[in-house]
């Protein structure tokens, strides 16, 4: 346990937590959205440093990022915790623990630990990752600094709800972001996620501000995001943010409390791909479809192949210097 960031005092002990946008307004002795921060006699406490319930090494290209670093590994870490409520939540087993009255799970590891296992690993990256970071702000923090003097990079992926003020806090040592754009609707954002879409996307807009590589995910689920009309809009609105982001495209598969959804067709992950590509970004993957070639990187400018995947494995590479070996175009990322 560890006093929080990013929280004022209110009457009657209730305190108001800034670190993402909910803003929870916690009694005295109540825990706020994400159930692992508590106020404790008018103090705001995580109840989940040094807690850890996940660490493996993952290609950065899991996250996904492909325009960050490809074909290295990343150090990835979790807590317990998430302060949204997806429906269709791959990782429901840890992000919606704690129920109530339950206890913190996991490991007592120092944040030193994590960053010696990541160097003894060889890990070009720690990656904040499978639950939600900023709910362990403080000890993703903490683990960042010490990252960061290392030469060791820091990736959030993040569901783009963090406050600008603990964004610009942790921007000295976070280098790029995997943020999940899950719709272009308020009414979907609030019934599958319990947040307000206008928060993400200022939230996206911050990241792109503070000089943050970012890329953006669409899970793309049938019946829920996946009007044509919808898919523009997400497109256009990337697009206006930056033309050289990439967009991940994602088929979804049934999971959690949307399992009578079918998945995705994969016809329409490539009109989602032509879609972006119209809207005028640069580089748009499709992903959870790993072999059909829209997993690829091109030249936006010659159309040369420049990186060819197979899931997260890199085939070929053909991008010298940052540059497209072809036509001389420079490819957007960072260590390219």
């Amino acid at each position: 346990m560890k006093e929080a960031m990013f929280f004022e005092t209110l009457e009657n002990n209730k305190v108001r937590c800034n670190l993402c946008r909910h803003h929870c307004v916690i009694a005295n002795g109540k825990k706020g959205i994400c159930r692992v921060r508590e106020n404790q006699e008018g103090i705001l406490y995580s109840l989940v440093y040094r807690k850890l319930i996940s660490d493996n090494i993952d290609p950065i290209e899991k996250k996904p990022l492909y325009h960050f670093y490809p074909g290295t590994t990343s150090f990835s870490i979790a807590t317990v915790g998430c302060n949204f409520r997806c429906l269709n939540c791959q990782n429901y087993e840890i992000s919606q623990l704690p129920k109530d009255h339950e206890q913190i799970i996991g490991r007592d590891i120092a944040p030193e630990k994590i960053v010696e296992d990541a160097l003894s690993y060889n890990c070009k990256s720690i990656s904040y990752t499978y639950t939600e970071p900023t709910i362990f702000f403080e000890y993703a923090y903490e683990v960042a600094k010490i990252a960061s003097s290392k030469s060791i990079k820091n990736v959030f992926v993040t569901n783009g709800y963090i406050t600008r003020g603990a964004l610009k806090e942790i921007k000295p040592y976070l280098h790029a972001a995997n943020i999940d754009l899950k719709s272009f609707s308020n009414e979907t954002y609030k019934k599958i996620c319990g947040a307000k879409l206008e928060e993400v996307l200022d939230c996206i807009r911050s990241y792109k501000e503070m000089g943050i590589w970012i890329e953006i995910t669409t899970l793309i689920i049938p019946e829920v995001n996946d009007s044509i009309s919808e898919l523009k809009q997400i497109a256009n609105f990337i697009c206006s943010v930056g033309p050289e982001i990439p967009w991940h495209v994602s088929r979804f598969y049934p999971r959690y409390r949307l399992i009578e959804k079918p998945p995705t067709p994969i016809e329409l992950l490539s009109t989602a791909h032509q879609i972006g590509i119209d809207a005028g970004l640069r580089y748009v993957y499709e992903g959870n479809v790993p072999g059909d070639g829209g997993e690829n990187t091109y030249c936006y400018k010659c159309k040369k192949l420049l990186i060819k995947r197979y899931g997260y494995q890199i085939l070929i590479n053909n991008i010298v210097n940052q540059k497209c070996s072809a036509c001389d175009t420079p490819i957007d990322g960072v260590g390219l």
